[in-house]
């Protein structure tokens, strides 16, 4: 952003939150979940067990069918503001989820936004 700054190139990043899109896909997201789990060596799911991952499963499954917003009007709104406004911002937020975590998040220390 700030290198191209220069060049009269203004830079603007748009942070969704979750949106239902292929990427959340439940199936897909599930699927993947199963191959990892079956691809980790057999003491770490020993030490976890069958009962662990089922309640990772059952709530990665119904995190993205509650959390993910089906407007990506909210998306491409954002986008579109960012390349016809005469004054657009440099960060925008699309989503509740993102206005209230990720934004701030983005405001702290690497090292402790790591840690959150």
């Amino acid at each position: 952003r700030r290198e191209l700054r220069p060049f009269g190139v203004h830079v603007a990043i748009v942070e969704p939150g979750y949106f239902r899109t292929g990427m959340t896909d439940i199936a897909r997201n599930l699927e993947a979940l199963e191959r990892t789990w079956e691809r980790a060596p057999a003491g770490v799911r020993e030490s976890y067990g069958q009962r662990y991952f089922e309640s990772v499963r059952r709530l990665f499954e119904e995190s993205l069918r509650t959390r993910c917003n089906t407007d990506l009007s909210l998306v491409t709104g954002c986008m579109e503001h960012a390349l016809t406004a005469v004054h657009p911002r440099t960060r925008y937020a699309a989503g509740w989820d993102a206005r209230l975590h990720y934004i701030p998040l983005s405001y702290l220390p690497t090292a402790l936004a790591d840690q959150l």
